[in-house]
């Protein structure tokens, strides 16, 4: 590519950002990365009625989770700052005159009784009421008014709004990167009001535009809802004489069942988060879920939306960052909607999980430990969480797997204590004792070549003392191999739990 690219990530500050969102986001930000570009965020703020206190430092915390990074816009400064539209405000009235001047945009002060009556006049007829050619002139339009009673209106304070004045049956012919060459025409399309006197703010259509274009934005990649509005932006770039970015626009990402767009109502009744952080809402107390908070890594967050409407062309599941950045194109963008699968995002977390080094996991786990009243060095901590991340998806279920290790048990698993807690076994388990108080280097390999001599010597089975060992310093039939257990407990530790079950539980008759 000739120009540098240059991408913006644009969100509304009206809520918690939807997964939906974060994957616009993280499109943006890898195929910027790709072509050795810049990513902009922009805070589109203009609809004062929508803002929500909160939202936009939970937008910003969210990309700083997922491990996107901003090259310029809200909180990085730049050569185009403000980055917030609110802020930009005095910059937009001019370029809506402008359009009015060049005969490509209206006053309107018509009222909303006005617009009802035409409604219901076309209702009448049977017919859908659109703000449109042939309406406008009908109306109180700088196209219906003269020069002079336009002046006295503005004058004078009435409300007015700045229309597109929509071309008459002509093709618009758009390009999109993933939807190929589209048309669409112009008499199927309304006069979008471009600006408002109430407020002295533009609407998105047009701060959009002259925002995109003063930051010298190279490709605008946004979602499908957006697809609707492409002509009406498409116009407004030649009606102001400027080069257009390149467009394209990602499918939507659809419930788990496959039929319309994913939302939080389908996360509630599923079960799953559909934000990337904790939300609580500042009017209304009601919170959300976070893939954070519910225990996600960032990367395998990352890894899951990656693929959820992109595919590498390959077999490969598993992508850092940098490989994503270096796989990514718009052309492996699909243009049928993504279904999301709640179980494929643990599969995601899970095989991180089973990545991550000892050290790594012993960091992660210390807080779980603690809120258990467990205190333990890094090494251990790391050791039980290595031992058994194969068997976990999230951190939290380390605790389940490993708390035996950590805490002896007082208590028995009835299921395994009717089925090994009788007959020889009692009796099976001191004589194991004795093997194991016999051991002086207490390793699992040193351990389980001794023991598994002396029961291939007795001619007893493996299973009878194993498990009746696993009762003993688990207290329950789950756990890794009994070795790696006493290898973890050490010497001391085990025989003090073999005495504990031996000295306080009655074998069943």
């Amino acid at each position: 590519m000739s120009q540098q690219v240059r991408v913006r990530f644009a969100p509304s500050p009206t809520g918690p950002l939807h997964m939906g969102g974060v994957r616009t986001a993280l499109y943006n930000y890898l195929f910027a990365r790709n072509h050795g570009g810049k990513m902009i965020l922009r805070i589109e703020d203009t609809d004062s009625q929508r803002f929500v206190p909160g939202a936009e430092e939970y937008i910003i915390e969210s990309l700083h989770w997922c491990g996107i990074e901003i090259d310029e816009g809200v909180g990085v400064g730049g050569p185009h700052a403000p980055y917030r539209q609110s802020e930009r405000r005095e910059i937009y009235l001019k370029y809506a005159l402008q359009l009015v001047e060049a005969g490509w945009a209206y006053y309107a002060f018509d009222t909303s009784a006005e617009l009802d009556a035409l409604r219901k006049e076309c209702e009448g007829r049977g017919e859908t009421f659109a703000y449109n050619y042939t309406v406008r002139e009908k109306l109180p339009t700088s196209l219906s008014l003269t020069p002079e009673e336009v002046r006295e209106r503005i004058d004078r304070g009435d409300q007015w709004v700045i229309r597109f004045k929509m071309p008459v049956d002509e093709t618009v012919e758009m390009d999109d990167l993933i939807r190929g060459h589209v048309k669409v025409n112009t008499s199927t399309l309304d006069d979008k009001v471009l600006y408002k006197s109430v407020d002295a703010l533009p609407t998105y259509h047009l701060a959009n535009i002259v925002d995109d274009h003063l930051m010298e934005i190279s490709h605008v990649i946004r979602g499908e809802e957006w697809l609707p509005s492409l002509p009406l932006h498409y116009l407004l770039y030649r009606a102001f004489g400027w080069d257009r970015p390149q467009f394209a626009h990602l499918p939507l990402l659809l419930k788990p069942t496959g039929g319309g767009k994913l939302s939080k109502r389908d996360g509630d009744k599923m079960g799953f988060p559909v934000f990337p952080l904790f939300w609580r809402s500042p009017s209304t107390g009601e919170t959300a879920r976070g893939y954070r908070e519910d225990g996600y890594f960032p990367e395998a967050f990352v890894n899951m939306l990656a693929l959820l409407g992109w595919n590498p062309g390959t077999e490969q599941e598993l992508f850092s960052m940098q490989e994503l950045i270096d796989a990514f194109s718009l052309e492996r963008v699909s243009k049928s909607g993504a279904r999301f699968q709640p179980d494929k995002a643990k599969w995601f977390n899970a095989q991180y999980m089973h990545h991550k080094s000892d050290a790594e996991l012993a960091a992660l786990f210390q807080p779980v430990l603690r809120e258990h009243g467990v205190e333990v060095s890094d090494e251990l901590a790391g050791r039980a969480a290595g031992i058994m991340k194969e068997r976990a998806s999230f951190i939290t279920d380390l605790w389940d797997l490993t708390s035996y290790f950590f805490v002896a048990p007082h208590e028995y698993e009835e299921k395994q204590v009717k089925k090994y807690w009788k007959g020889d076994n009692p009796a099976r388990l001191v004589e194991v004792r004795e093997v194991l108080a016999s051991i002086d280097d207490f390793s699992l390999e040193n351990t389980e070549r001794v023991v598994n001599a002396w029961i291939a010597e007795k001619g007893y089975g493996m299973g009878q003392i194993m498990n009746t060992l696993r009762l003993a310093l688990v207290g329950a039939g789950k756990g890794p191999g009994m070795y790696d257990v006493t290898a973890f407990l050490g010497k001391e530790e085990t025989l003090r739990r073999i005495d504990y079950l031996l000295a306080n539980l009655k074998p069943v008759e």
